[in-house]
């Protein structure tokens, strides 16, 4: 295994963290697998993975320089780590034990993947680890009390780990000084070609629910909705084309969450995720049109408003856990 550091820049003067030194972390398994990530969002760049030929290609989408990570309409949370809550809370706001909190707002009325200076707009400190199979690149962030709007001062550890096998694991790990509500996510636009769109690509999500939305993408009341016989059903394998999809799959099975496939190149990735659901993008805003799929394990949105979602609260003396393992071969 093989892991080098380097400067990319320092953020500008107007960002969260002003002039702050930026640096890519790049792991190589020997095996014709790396990863390369930044500290600025946490945010991942490149995912280097061979076709059915040998050759490799980066199967993510990502930007030119730091100066465009750091645009906001040229870059929708391209690779980073989201938080502290991603996807959308209603009318940013959220009550816990009777108290009122108000977010701040940057999707309209609403609150979006952590606000406008959320965890995907901060400068991680970061540290490597490796191990005989593994090497990982660790960041941290202290959120404190008040940031964007969320009670408590809340320490993240997100780390990805290469495996020599090639597998790409998400750990992310958080612990909280006041009752909270807290869920992560990796944004990352996967394209298996290594270029183009995602149109010829086959998807699979092993999901026979989804949860519906309103025209604003926050859960409709009730439960969610079967999607045997719709236009979401993906529980077998089929082309993706033209669907436009930006939907969150309720996950029962733990074996397996979904499968993307590239025929041209022979890429195939399989995703397994310890999280309740999913959502599934398929980036058609105008700053990177279909050029990735969005697989963003974690909860379910606006469940903080919503006690029938499984619970998205974090205690002091508890720990956030969540874990998300990529699993590339070829055909």
């Amino acid at each position: 295994m093989d892991l080098r550091r380097q400067s990319v820049g320092r953020t500008s003067a107007h960002a969260p963290d002003p002039r702050t030194e930026v640096h890519a972390y790049t792991v190589t398994n020997g095996q014709g697998h790396a990863i390369t990530v930044w500290t600025y969002g946490a945010t991942l760049v490149d995912v280097s993975v061979p076709d059915r030929h040998g050759r490799l290609a980066n199967v993510v989408h990502r930007l030119p320089d730091l100066r465009t990570y750091e645009n906001r309409t040229l870059n929708p949370y391209v690779g980073s780590t989201v938080g502290r809550y991603c996807r959308a809370i209603r009318n940013g706001t959220f009550t816990l034990d009777g108290v009122p909190h108000v977010l701040d707002r940057n999707d309209g009325e609403h609150h979006l993947h952590g606000g406008p200076a959320g965890f995907d707009r901060r400068v991680w400190q970061a540290w490597t680890e490796e191990s005989a199979d593994e090497a990982a690149v660790v960041l941290r962030l202290v959120s404190p009390d008040g940031d964007q709007g969320y009670p408590g001062t809340v320490d993240v550890e997100a780390a990805y780990r290469l495996h020599r096998s090639g597998r790409l694991t998400f750990d992310y790990r958080a612990t909280t000084t006041a009752p909270t509500i807290i869920g992560l996510t990796n944004h990352a636009y996967w394209n298996l070609a290594g270029g183009g769109t995602i149109d010829g690509h086959h998807l699979a999500i092993n999901a026979d629910r989804t949860v519906a939305f309103d025209s604003d993408l926050l859960p409709r009341s009730g439960p969610p909705v079967p999607l045997a016989g719709t236009a979401l059903d993906y529980r077998t394998p089929r082309r993706i084309g033209a669907a436009a999809i930006d939907n969150f799959f309720v996950l029962d099975d733990a074996t397996w969450a979904a499968e993307l496939a590239d025929p041209d190149s022979g890429r195939r990735m399989t995703v397994v995720t310890d999280q309740p659901g999913m959502g599934v993008y398929s980036s058609d805003g105008p700053a990177a049109p279909r050029r990735g799929l969005c697989l963003e394990a974690g909860a379910w949105p606006d469940a903080a408003n919503r006690p029938d979602f499984p619970s998205v609260r974090l205690d002091p003396g508890d720990v956030y856990e969540h874990r998300t393992t990529h699993h590339f071969s070829v055909d």
